[in-house]
């Protein structure tokens, strides 16, 4: 029985090693033909959880290779959050700027959201014109840009017109497709489950 095993055994990994050779031969061929760098903007979007959560690891990366990075936070403001906490212990580093004053459904004015949101983007402007910032996180823009209390076609102007080396991190659900169309990299959070749906309260450290 034993030897009827080693050779099953022996099977597996042979054919695993021979799969994982024509793998790493077309994903070499990727990195080979990928020679141009570039600031890049990245859109997380959809109804699942981690939008925000990605933009604030890419935040930790930019930060562990030395770079400058912005933070407009758009929307958000009722509630201080642990990215904000956080990331204000880095103020030679980080410039974070948390310029909305809470969820549109509890702020129910219209008038004033859409004055705060653009004061959010006058100031997202300015970090987009700062060559000396490698990173500008726009967090929860693609909400203001779902209500329409900014033009679109203003900020993906702006966006494009930023400099050739910085990154772009834009996260709010309801991405237009203007947006989409101009960014490099999209990725759409699906719900699987939350915990909200079974009674659990938003959490610090996981939710806010």
């Amino acid at each position: 029985m034993s030897d009827k095993n080693d050779v099953q055994d022996a099977g597996i990994a042979e054919r695993h090693n021979a799969r994982m050779a024509r793998k790493k031969e077309v994903v070499d061929q990727k990195i080979a033909a990928a020679t141009r760098n570039a600031g890049v903007v990245v859109v997380t979007c959809g109804n699942g959880k981690g939008k925000s959560s990605s933009a604030f690891g890419m935040v930790a990366r930019a930060l562990g290779h030395g770079m400058k990075v912005g933070i407009v936070q758009f929307i958000k403001g009722a509630i201080p959050t642990g990215e904000e906490r956080f990331f204000r212990r880095f103020p030679e580093k980080v410039s974070i700027h948390v310029m909305g004053e809470g969820y549109t459904w509890e702020t129910q004015n219209r008038e004033r959201d859409v004055e705060k949101a653009q004061q959010a983007w006058a100031r997202a402007k300015v970090l987009l014109t700062d060559d000396s910032v490698g990173m500008v996180v726009l967090d929860e823009l693609n909400i203001a840009l779902k209500y329409k209390y900014l033009d679109v076609m203003e900020v993906v102007a702006d966006i494009r017109a930023r400099p050739p080396m910085q990154h772009v991190i834009v996260t709010g659900r309801g991405a237009p497709p203007e947006l989409i169309e101009a960014a490099d990299t999209v990725t759409e959070m699906q719900v699987v489950k939350h915990a909200f749906a079974a009674g659990i309260a938003a959490q610090p450290g996981v939710e806010w």
